[in-house]
């Protein structure tokens, strides 16, 4: 009496799941009846030729860069630039002060003259046969080298003042007026800011396959910026500890790049086959990524892996096969199993 008394609770629970099962089903049914036709535009996931890459990371750098250092000990009297500041090429950058070297132009200046008044001299008393041509030749000797060494004073006061070798912008400032100035200190950063390269390292086994001329894609991430530099300089050794050589590669033109800025390079590998679909058709979904392709006339959701992106195309590496129909616009707000239309 118990064994069937239970039996007849059982079935007629199973049944109410059932039940509850099918008005569930029906209900949802009902529901992606109920939901609109969105209108859509689509395309198919096709396969093409792409180079498989590794990136390396550089750091983008003026091509005329000057490290502004004084060649005379002195303390600095005048600085009239600041950080960012726009110089013409020979414009004053810093001035020193030189108050014995300026003593020493006039010392020299003085031994000069008094040279030049012992040769004429002598080169009065030799006409009179009263002095030998040797005499005449060493106190020419003498003029010359007084000469040599009031040049020498003069070329040292013009150290005194610091130029700027090139136009550009002072991008690193590191002494102020009044500090002491010595040779190999360095002073300033001045930069061309209009002829950008990246300086990257490129490894050992990769640098067989750089040449000069090759043009290479560089991204810079903090201005969403993809390009192609073009190598211009390979170091013809590796560095023995980071087994690495470094590469410059010249930039074109962008209102966007500053120097500093982090880059990454891509150095290509070889060519493979790749799975691509348009990037519109890619709808981030949390931490996932997902497509709506189109199966008998509704939208059907897939779960995807990306790889590569490129400007207009994303690779597939799975959850999606070739020829399938994805929906590349109107994709934003679609619901897994919605009737869509195609528009032409």
């Amino acid at each position: 009496m118990k064994f069937r008394r239970a039996s007849l609770i059982f079935l007629i629970s199973l049944g109410m799941v059932v039940t509850a099962c099918d008005h569930e089903k029906n209900t949802a049914e009902e529901k992606l009846q109920s939901l609109p036709t969105a209108e859509v535009t689509v395309s198919k996931a096709t396969k093409r030729a792409a180079a498989r890459q590794v990136e390396v990371v550089g750091t983008v750098q003026a091509v005329d860069r000057a490290e502004i250092s004084a060649k005379i000990t002195g303390n600095i009297i005048a600085l009239p630039v600041d950080l960012g500041s726009s110089v013409k090429q020979g414009e004053l950058l810093v001035e020193l002060s030189a108050g014995e070297i300026s003593a020493q132009v006039q010392q020299a200046k003085a031994q000069l003259e008094q040279a030049k008044r012992n040769l004429l001299r002598e080169e009065n008393l030799l006409k009179k046969n009263a002095a030998t041509p040797e005499s005449v030749k060493s106190l020419q000797d003498s003029v010359r080298i007084a000469e040599a060494a009031h040049r020498e004073t003069h070329t040292m006061l013009d150290y005194a003042r610091i130029t700027a070798p090139f136009a550009g912008i002072v991008t690193r400032k590191f002494a102020n007026t009044g500090d002491l100035a010595t040779p190999g200190k360095p002073l300033l950063i001045l930069e061309e800011g209009s002829n950008l390269q990246v300086l990257t390292d490129i490894p050992e086994a990769m640098i067989a396959g750089i040449m000069k001329g090759n043009r290479l894609k560089v991204t810079v991430p903090s201005v969403d910026l993809i390009t192609k530099g073009t190598v211009a300089e390979i170091s013809p050794t590796a560095d023995p500890t980071s087994r690495t050589a470094p590469v410059k590669l010249h930039l074109p033109a962008d209102d966007r790049l500053r120097s500093g800025q982090f880059a990454r390079v891509g150095l290509v590998l070889a060519e493979t086959e790749t799975l691509t679909v348009p990037t519109e058709a890619v709808v981030p979904f949390g931490q996932m990524e997902r497509i709506f392709v189109v199966d008998d006339g509704r939208a059907k959701l897939r779960l995807v892996r990306t790889g590569a992106k490129e400007e207009r195309d994303v690779e597939i590496l799975s959850g999606l096969t070739e020829n399938e129909v994805v929906i590349v616009t109107g994709n934003g707000t679609l619901t897994d199993g919605q009737p869509v239309s195609i528009r032409q």
